[in-house]
């Protein structure tokens, strides 16, 4: 998290729609071989729960039940380019979103996981043009084997730092600028972000 209290946020339900509108993210966690890091799914399961899943060949698959993690998801980001000033003696600096969860986690239950998979699917089917894929196309035996080959885990998010670092110490007029610059340089998300949250 970005140590400037500008940059920060305490609407929760924002944070869990950051979640589920980029749906993928990071979980970090120590093993015996060291910290490591699985790139994976999330899911919302409520207020402060998120779900996920990873490979059991992962080396932390063993090591996630009863542990702490830490959860990152990043949104929208660029370069700000100091041409984009009214004043242009200044520095480039880095735009971003990003949110750190941080909990305990369990394992999920065979009919969590695969309440947690279906919610998945059905989400990222929702998000494409035309007739849904549906897990039932899937024959048993290739879903058993799905199943067989991940575990499913549950974070309790205790502790929520997201960091929107957009332009915030900027003038009005100059982040407006800002955001013409990130469109016109093709990062219509960030700019979109930028104009959505005030300063």
């Amino acid at each position: 998290m970005h140590p400037n209290p500008l940059f920060r946020s305490d609407d929760r339900a924002g944070m869990a729609a950051l979640v589920d509108t980029i749906g993928f993210g990071m979980i970090f966690a120590q093993a015996p071989i060291g910290p490591r890091v699985v790139h994976t799914p999330l899911v919302m399961a409520g207020e402060d729960r998120v779900r996920f899943h990873i490979s059991r060949a992962n080396a932390l698959a063993g090591h996630l039940d009863g542990a702490s993690a830490l959860a990152v998801v990043n949104g929208p980001d660029g370069y700000i380019s100091p041409r984009w000033y009214a004043d242009r003696d200044t520095v480039p600096t880095w735009d971003y979103v990003a949110l750190e969860m941080e909990g305990p986690v369990r394992t999920l239950a065979h009919d969590e996981l695969e309440s947690f998979l279906n919610a998945l699917i059905a989400r990222s089917e929702a998000r494409l043009e035309g007739e849904p894929w549906l897990a039932e196309e899937t024959s048993a035996e290739i879903w058993t084997r799905l199943l067989r080959g991940i575990c499913g885990f549950e974070m309790t998010v205790t502790e929520w730092r997201p960091t929107y670092k957009l332009s915030q110490k900027n003038s009005e007029a100059d982040r407006a600028r800002i955001a013409d610059g990130l469109m016109a340089a093709g990062n219509r998300a960030l700019a979109e972000v930028m104009e959505a949250v005030p300063a």
